[in-house]
């Protein structure tokens, strides 16, 4: 098969699932097509061009699972409902990427149109809601930010150590807000409780 931009951003989303954002290379991503890495270069100038194209293909499927997620909701629905829906699409699209929550943090520098259009469509529905002006980017960058940070833990590798009865009365005492007896909830019911808390904190923005 004929090597063009969409088999490279293919075989560098696999490369990248398995070495990470410092470990890929042109070279590696060359092997996988079983073409010369030189070959690649008439159609993505470089790793960094190559990283852009990756990024844009996330937001732009997450721009898309937003838009369905957007036509799902009942009518009439509030302005929290469809930030939430957004968040919410934006989260599984990224979570289908290992390193996906990387590649969004670092495409809005890269000027991808794709994380441009999910930042724009963000700040449309903070607009409508009555965020003020002076506000809007930083909500915006607020819950973008928080979704990629949230995936991250999500797809981190960290487990928590055993410890022994005994630790952990020890950790109990020390840090008692920490280790309080308050079950937490599933990782969807905290995602959505502290989506709803960041819009409690702009919905103040909006009456003051």
């Amino acid at each position: 098969m004929k090597l063009n931009k969409e088999r490279i951003v293919d075989a560098g989303m696999a490369t990248f699932a398995e070495v990470g954002y410092h470990g890929l290379s042109m070279r590696q991503v060359a092997e996988r097509l079983g073409a010369h890495a030189g070959s690649l270069y008439y159609h993505v100038r470089n790793k960094n061009e190559l990283l852009a194209m990756m990024a844009d293909r996330v937001c732009r499927q997450a721009y898309d699972a937003g838009t369905a997620a957007l036509a799902a909701l009942p009518s009439p629905s509030t302005w929290q409902d469809e930030i939430e829906a957004q968040v919410t699409a934006l989260r599984g699209s990224i979570r289908q990427h290992p390193g996906g929550a990387i590649l969004l943090a670092d495409s809005p520098g890269m000027l991808s149109p794709g994380a441009l259009s999910l930042l724009e469509r963000l700040l449309r529905t903070l607009a409508a809601a009555g965020v003020p002006a002076e506000h809007r980017l930083i909500a915006a960058d607020t819950l973008l930010s928080h979704v990629t940070g949230f995936v991250l833990q999500e797809q981190g590798t960290s487990q928590t150590p055993a410890i022994t009865p005994a630790t952990y009365a020890d950790l109990r005492e020390r840090f008692p807000h920490v280790f309080e007896e308050t079950p937490l909830p599933g990782q969807d019911e905290k995602f959505r409780r502290s989506i709803r808390l960041l819009c409690t904190a702009f919905d103040a923005l909006i009456k003051s």
